[in-house]
């Protein structure tokens, strides 16, 4: 095939129509008609030999050709956007640019507050857009809409660029005035009553089955492993809770070192070592290819970097 005969409208059609899964989604972020975009996609599918989109229980799904083609088409058309972006530096100090980034509770509190006070100091007048796992999807991150993901990620779509800010460990917040604190081991941690935080994950939340212990994460995962479960009294989802909580005396929160520090630090609680190993992880960003190349996002990304090293690294 040519490629001066093919219309390559039709490659933004097909990357975008791969992403939304979408007729009349896709029309819609082209700021086409629902006609135009069925058009396009009968010209797809002629171009291709291939249907690429089937109608099923599930909605419209992608044929195993399409699937082939979009990490294709993608970095064809990120490397084509490279090509037509100005050379010029991102001038911080003047932009009124808008930053959405995701973030998970756990980072919101750590790295978060440090990024602000970088932004106040080198920009001004750029807005940063804060939003929560429960706010985005993959897609708004694939697509473009949300400049960048901070969390700790299971897995991400193989096409997102990523880095690792910093790796943190877990430990204990306990009230002075526990009955446990002066013989913190594994049979005091096992009596105590426990408080659950985490929210990891992307996409509308869902509650917590105690019974489920697979789901519950990395300390309850490595009690498992053990033949142990804790008892957990409350489960939440932000990270500004546990020290609150833990001002109960009976009540031991388990999580990131980072945020237990600072919250000890303001609340007179105990920082305890957990009596058992419970592995690390590592708190990552992750962006689109589509912004691999924008001079903005670049300089986001390095101050994201460096924020990190400087601030909140180990």
């Amino acid at each position: 095939m040519n490629i001066d005969r093919v219309d390559l409208n039709l490659m933004v059609y097909l990357d975008v129509l791969l992403r939304e899964g979408s007729v009349t989604k896709s029309a819609q972020q082209l700021g086409i008609t629902q006609p135009a975009m069925s058009n396009g996609l009968k010209r797809l599918r002629d171009l291709f030999n291939d249907p690429l989109l089937v109608r099923t229980s599930e909605g419209m799904t992608p044929t195993e050709r399409a699937l082939e083609l979009q990490p294709l088409i993608r970095k064809a058309l990120s490397e084509l956007e490279a090509a037509l972006q100005t050379q010029g530096e991102f001038d911080a100090s003047s932009s009124h640019r808008v930053f959405r980034i995701m973030v998970s509770d756990y980072a919101e509190s750590t790295l978060v507050p440090e990024l602000v006070k970088r932004l106040r100091e080198e920009a001004p007048s750029v807005i940063l857009d804060v939003l929560t796992p429960s706010d985005v999807t993959f897609k708004d991150v694939e697509a473009g809409k949300v400049d960048m993901a901070i969390n700790r990620f299971d897995e991400m779509p193989q096409s997102f660029h990523q880095m690792t800010l910093w790796e943190d460990d877990f430990v204990c917040l306990v009230n002075p005035d526990h009955p446990n604190a002066g013989h913190f081991d594994l049979a005091a941690y096992l009596d105590s009553m426990h408080i659950w935080v985490s929210k990891t994950g992307m996409g509308a939340g869902v509650g917590i089955d105690p019974e489920k212990i697979i789901r519950l994460g990395w300390v309850d995962n490595a009690l498992s492993k053990m033949g142990h479960k804790r008892k957990i009294s409350v489960f939440t989802r932000h990270y500004q809770m546990p020290a609150l909580l833990a001002l109960n005396n009976d009540l031991v929160a388990t999580l990131p070192r980072k945020v237990a520090e600072m919250q000890a630090a303001t609340s007179h609680l105990l920082v305890k070592e957990p009596p058992f190993s419970v592995p690390a992880f590592e708190l990552k960003m992750a962006w689109s290819p589509l912004v691999q190349h924008h001079q903005a996002h670049k300089w986001l990304r390095r101050l994201i970097v460096d924020v990190a090293q400087r601030c909140c690294a180990r």
